[in-house]
């Protein structure tokens, strides 16, 4: 395992877990993602405001470390354009599928103990691991 990196993942872990406790305590708002996508897409009186600026500063900070640490994005894609698109499009579909996404049920709702989030982040996991697995070994790439 060439990329492994307890430093930064803790340090990246602990942001996220602090964000995402500010915007619950200080503001009464989950910060799932896909949530947060939906109700810009769909939106409501007094809601959409915080959300498209939520979803910029994330498309902000991802330009941001692209301009300071380019070396964080050579990873090189492994899949064609297809597979990435409709991997894209079933994770999509599963986050409506299951209320939600990793960071609202995995960061959100596992730390306020909701079972529902419990079951759908282990789905997720497990989902996940079923698909790397079919990909490297049945599918062979």
């Amino acid at each position: 395992m060439s990329n492994f990196t307890p430093f930064a993942s803790l340090i990246g872990g602990i942001l996220i877990g602090l964000s995402a406790s500010a915007m619950l305590l200080l503001g009464g708002k989950i910060a799932g993602i896909s949530g947060i996508l939906a109700g810009v897409l769909e939106p409501a009186r007094g809601e959409t405001s915080w959300k498209a600026s939520f979803l910029a500063g994330l498309f902000a900070g991802g330009l941001l470390l692209r301009l300071v640490f380019p070396e964080a994005f050579d990873f090189g894609i492994l899949r064609p354009w297809s597979v990435l698109v409709l991997a894209g499009v079933l994770v999509g579909f599963g986050t409506r599928l299951g209320n939600g996404c990793t960071s609202g049920h995995g960061v959100c709702g596992v730390s306020r103990l909701f079972v529902r989030s419990m079951v759908a982040t282990a789905t997720f996991i497990a989902t996940g691991a079923a698909t790397v697995f079919i990909m490297n070994h049945i599918a062979r790439g």
